[in-house]
């Protein structure tokens, strides 16, 4: 934990992506960024070719939110990856996470906004 009670992103999306496996959802980590304080982008692979993704951030209150990319448009795998690729050269830090799920779902405590 830091020292204002939150956990380390390792430690964070590691209890997630196993919380996705016992739900029977793949889930793996693409890319690792900072272990202490490094943002996360989920990646959902809706298993047809198409993915969207979801940029973590805090709402108002400081709890955990996810920004729709494009407003949640569905979008090509190279599509993705461009993204997050530029968003990686912004943010070394970042997380990259891919869930497989059909519907879409992001397993990650938080609302989408």
């Amino acid at each position: 934990m830091t020292t204002d009670g939150r956990l380390s992103t390792e430690l964070w999306v590691g209890a997630h992506l196993r919380r996705c496996n016992d739900q029977g959802l793949f889930a793996a980590v693409l890319r690792k960024g900072d272990a202490w304080g490094g943002a996360v982008i989920v990646k959902l692979n809706l298993l047809d070719g198409t993915f969207k993704l979801l940029n973590q951030t805090r709402d108002l209150d400081g709890k955990v939110a996810w920004l729709a990319v494009q407003q949640g448009a569905l979008m090509s795998e190279e599509e993705a990856g461009i993204y997050i690729e530029r968003q990686v050269k912004r943010d070394p830090d970042l997380w990259v996470v891919e869930i497989e799920d059909k519907l879409g779902r992001n397993p990650f405590e938080g609302k989408v906004v």
